[in-house]
């Protein structure tokens, strides 16, 4: 069961997770990062000896070996950095919730930002973390959006866009960043968003 998986289905959910537990989630994350970046600078240094070592041979099959084993080394490294920018992301979701929990419990808020988070939202996080087109960088801007979206709802009517609008306009903010592919799938997303969210207010 991956990180996400966990954390949604799960006794503790995103809604109910103290401070402590989403700090003591963070430095698991923090740790198994920590654990990746070793491996993968080991895989890059026994990667430049067998390039060092395939440069001294001369024998042909000596050198397809090597090869082989550096096809091996390679793929390793781009598995794992493939899981490093999932567990990058992860980590950084689970820092800003809790940030939201200490602000909310700092303003004696009686129901906290985090439980605000509406199930689209959650699955939207889910997709840009698994995306791996999506780094680090993008994912903390566009999930700092996603989590200002679901604390400051209201700031739509003032700004005089509907929901149906709003909604719309994060589907075409996901076509930009590639989770949605043609105008077609676009209308389909749009058309459930903005049912959701009428169920919602129901």
């Amino acid at each position: 069961m991956n990180f996400f998986t966990w954390l949604t289905t799960k006794r503790k959910t995103l809604a109910t997770m103290t401070v402590a537990e989403l700090r003591a989630q963070e430095m698991l994350l923090d740790n198994e990062r920590s654990r990746m970046q070793g491996k993968i600078g080991k895989l890059a240094k026994d990667k430049e000896k067998l390039i060092e070592h395939g440069a001294r041979e001369k024998t042909p099959e000596m050198r397809r070996t090597l090869a082989q084993q550096y096809d091996l080394l390679h793929t390793e490294q781009m598995m794992l950095a493939r899981h490093l920018n999932i567990r990058s992301k992860e980590a950084l979701t689970v820092s800003r919730l809790r940030i939201l929990r200490e602000s909310a419990q700092r303003s004696s808020q009686s129901v906290g930002v985090i439980a605000a988070i509406r199930e689209n939202d959650l699955a939207l996080i889910e997709r840009l973390i698994e995306n791996d087109a999506i780094t680090s960088e993008m994912y903390q801007e566009r999930l700092d959006e996603i989590l200002s979206i679901g604390h400051e709802a209201d700031k739509e009517a003032a700004a005089g866009v509907s929901p149906a609008a709003a909604e719309l306009l994060k589907v075409w903010d996901d076509m930009d960043a590639g989770l949605i592919r043609d105008s077609h799938e676009a209308f389909d997303e749009a058309e459930k968003r903005v049912r959701e969210r009428g169920k919602a207010a129901e």
